[in-house]
């Protein structure tokens, strides 16, 4: 049994007269209501549930209420009536711009893109799910629908587009990427998709793990990962004495002046007075539970 058990029971009509509920509609009791099982002759019809004892009406369908009739599901083999294509952006970082991916869109023919600004880690990315759920209540009508994104890790990588492709495939939505090694059109379920998503994943993997060997390495040889300091001892004594004087992070940071490197002559940042005085304050305390 699974969770689609109910619309494989309603992709035909009921057999029983007393219901007879058309295909795409639960059935019915004899006092018109919404009935808590399937009809054992309904769902007798489909291979996979022959041998259970019930299917039950999801909560969904509202077991128990008054009965009206659904839209009957579009046939297998019927042919879409016209073809929507629903563009997706997105870029990782507020400071990436959006402009290639939905130029690259617009000129594929693409006129209604979902954007946002979220990073592929992120557990939701609502314009992404707002752009499946319209694409599958446009199928749901019998239109064909494409999702086209610039290129497929603008969608996921590894598992996260396997699952997203696993979604498209149960509601007959398509799959199309402009450039990239997915370039083209796409049947989710197909097998040259499913490994070329599977490979994406794992270059990802790959380059996280050379980059975390590569800042090991450089430790072990004493060097510093990150930019170059713009703290130093003089300016933390002064920083110190301000703070004494029960000044703001932000009224010590417009006093400091950094001394060398690039950014020599500017003032630093709240932030980087905060982990100055911070990493002074533990230093101290560590030495103190030391001595």
């Amino acid at each position: 049994m699974s969770a689609d058990d109910f619309l494989r029971a309603e992709a035909n009509d009921c057999p029983m007269s007393s219901c007879a509920a058309p295909a795409g509609s639960p059935c019915r009791t004899g006092k018109g209501k919404v009935a808590a099982q399937y009809h054992t002759a309904r769902f007798r019809l489909v291979p996979q549930l022959a041998k259970a004892l019930s299917v039950p009406v999801p909560p969904l369908r509202r077991p128990g209420s008054a009965w009206t009739g659904l839209p009957r599901p579009p046939a297998p083999d019927a042919v879409p009536a016209g073809h929507v294509r629903i563009g997706y952006a997105r870029a990782s970082t507020a400071r990436q711009s959006l402009d290639t991916q939905a130029g690259s869109l617009r000129g594929a023919g693409v006129t209604r893109i979902f954007a946002e600004k979220i990073s592929t880690r992120a557990v939701t990315r609502p314009e992404l799910d707002k752009a499946v759920a319209l694409a599958s209540e446009i199928r749901a009508s019998g239109v064909a629908v494409t999702i086209v994104a610039h290129e497929h890790k603008r969608l996921g990588r590894g598992i996260e587009l396997a699952a997203l492709a696993g979604q498209l495939r149960a509601a007959g939505i398509g799959l199309e990427f402009l450039t990239g090694e997915l370039q083209g059109s796409h049947d989710p379920s197909g097998i040259v998709f499913t490994v070329l998503a599977a490979l994406s994943g794992m270059e990802r993997e790959y380059i996280r793990d050379r980059t975390l060997e590569g800042h090991e390495s450089a430790r072990a040889r004493g060097k510093a990962i990150g930019g170059a300091a713009v703290t130093d001892d003089a300016m933390l004594a002064v920083a110190l004495h301000l703070r004494g004087q029960e000044r703001s992070l932000r009224d010590i940071a417009a006093r400091l002046v950094i001394a060398t490197g690039k950014k020599k002559g500017q003032h630093p940042s709240p932030a980087t007075v905060l982990r100055m005085l911070r990493d002074h304050d533990e230093k101290t305390a560590a030495a103190a539970v030391v001595a």
